[in-house]
């Protein structure tokens, strides 16, 4: 997306600390971002939503995959260059909405 980004993390050990990754991503890329361009990338406030367990990760990844598709960027998910999962094929998240409803 030209003025937002989607991130879904997963923490697959019991030690995962997806707020403390969000934060350390942001510094890392805010920092390298503004020397190259001296200007800031992220803006001071963001929204965040942590899934409870009774939400569907798989309703989740399909929604930020057709988000392009939403905004008028492309018409079809897989003409978008900014998607993928390390854990997921695209095919298998947007295949999910048969197999999960």
């Amino acid at each position: 997306m030209p003025d937002h980004v989607h991130l879904l993390a997963v923490g697959c050990q019991p030690t995962a600390n997806c707020r403390r990754f969000i934060t350390r991503a942001k510094q890392f890329s805010g920092y390298h971002y503004q020397r190259a361009f001296n200007e800031r990338l992220w803006q001071r406030y963001g929204y965040e939503h942590v899934l409870r367990a009774s939400e569907d990760v798989f309703k989740v990844a399909r929604y930020i995959l057709e988000n392009p598709i939403r905004a008028d960027l492309v018409r079809s998910v897989n003409e978008y260059p900014y998607l993928g999962s390390t854990l997921y094929t695209i095919d298998q998240i947007l295949d999910s909405l048969h197999t999960s409803g």
